[in-house]
């Protein structure tokens, strides 16, 4: 009960520091609100940022496995798997074989982008590849305009395409794209649709694509540069992922004619590794930013010993007066500790709202997604009340080590 007593009469004279010492305090509690916010801030966008990178590169509501030649996760002999055959359409037939296995996506990329013209308008360097009819469910992307090709599109080879929202936006500004004719590596061919934009974390790179069936990019432009072939297969609710993916080793290896103890010369990705990679990342440039933002908060630190110290000079003979009454040097250094801790604690409540506020404001303009944490929230206010605690030492020992009697002669 004594205690809770005496952290209260701390509390009490934190507040009485504030009122009587309303400019002194006042700069020390927004040095440490900006110290909170910057951290806080810091913090809330990186995490969007990973948020955003990760929807982005696993860019699928569902579940998936990537099969390609490579992973992309860095520490490949890239001479040596290039030379690995490609993902050649009879897997297709394999992947649908398997149970578990709900979409299937087959792609074929590469020669390095074209300019696309329409009338008085040109694109950057778009990137045009192949895909299946169900590569827009898969990535989960959203239509604008018209439709996504057909299965029977596919299987006809039919000169369609689907516009990312780059091209759409850059070649028919006013005008609907869908019915209009457009020249790729002078084919003649359909659109058909177009994407909305993705807002993606690449700005407009990540839609400055178009898209055609499979099969006609593979009879129209399979020979302008070197093509690379991936299959994408979606697993379906109820399933897990580890059982479908060593059934899509297995269908594989038969399906390449691997025998027993060869290695496979293929790799098979989940999609959440790529996850987990943008984490690793992220997480790395988060404590970076933690730990250059947290100078702030140093420097409000060192303004609250000082403030404490001229608060303790000023209090003298009533410290004498605590002590000589039966006050102990524990109470003393106790309840100085406190008032560091009230000041900056409040100074951490006030940055938590402005981080908060800064952070969503960041995120709503850099379209990252936000999320508000209580327990971070709880975390900074705790973080910044140890700052107050910690640099409050010196001066609440200075406190806790005066002579009675001389404190009482304190003029």
């Amino acid at each position: 009960m004594n205690d809770r007593m005496h952290m209260i009469e701390g509390v009490r004279m934190g507040f009485a520091i504030i009122r009587g010492n309303k400019m002194r305090s006042g700069l020390l509690i927004l040095g440490v609100a900006i110290g909170v916010a910057t951290l806080l801030a810091m913090y809330t966008i990186v995490s969007g940022l990973s948020g955003k990178i990760r929807s982005d590169i696993v860019s699928s509501a569902q579940p998936y496995l990537y099969i390609a030649r490579y992973t992309g996760l860095g520490g490949e002999d890239m001479e040596a798997v290039m030379r690995r055959p490609q993902i050649m359409p009879e897997c297709i037939g394999a992947m649908a074989r398997i149970q578990g296995v709900e979409g299937i996506d087959y792609m074929i990329s590469g020669g390095g982008g074209t300019i696309l013209h329409y009338g008085e308008h040109r694109t950057n360097i778009v990137q045009i590849f192949g895909a299946s009819d169900q590569f827009a469910t898969l990535y989960s992307f959203a239509l604008g305009e018209g439709r996504n090709f057909t299965a029977a599109e596919v299987a006809g080879r039919r000169k369609v395409c689907v516009l990312g929202d780059g091209p759409r936006q850059t070649l028919f500004p006013k005008m609907d794209p869908v019915g209009q004719s457009l020249r790729l590596y002078g084919e003649e061919y359909l659109i058909v649709g177009a994407m909305e934009t993705r807002r993606h974390v690449l700005g407009q790179m990540g839609d400055n694509f178009v898209a055609v069936p499979w099969t006609s990019f593979e009879k129209d432009f399979i020979n302008r540069g070197e093509a690379d072939r991936t299959l994408a297969v979606t697993v379906g609710e109820g399933w897990e992922l580890d059982d479908v993916r060593e059934d899509v080793i297995g269908e594989l290896r038969k399906v390449r004619g691997l025998r027993p103890g060869e290695a496979n010369d293929f790799e098979v990705i989940a999609s959440e590794t790529y996850g987990e990679l943008v984490d690793q990342l992220t997480q790395g440039i988060a404590l970076v930013l933690v730990v250059l933002s947290s100078i702030g908060l140093m420097v409000g630190g060192i303004g609250v010993m000082n403030i404490m110290l001229i608060s303790v000079t000023e209090r003298t003979r009533e410290i004498g007066v605590r002590m000589a009454v039966g006050a102990r040097r524990a109470d003393v250094l106790r309840q100085v500790l406190v008032e560091a801790a009230t000041l900056t604690s409040i100074g951490g409540v006030v940055g938590t709202g402005l981080g908060y506020l800064a952070a969503w404001g960041g995120t709503r303009m850099l379209h990252f997604p936000f999320r508000f944490d209580p327990l971070v929230a709880l975390v900074a206010v705790l973080f910044s009340a140890s700052i107050g605690i910690f640099f409050g030492i010196y001066p609440a020992n200075r406190a806790a080590r005066m002579d009675p009697v001389e404190a009482l002669r304190h003029e």
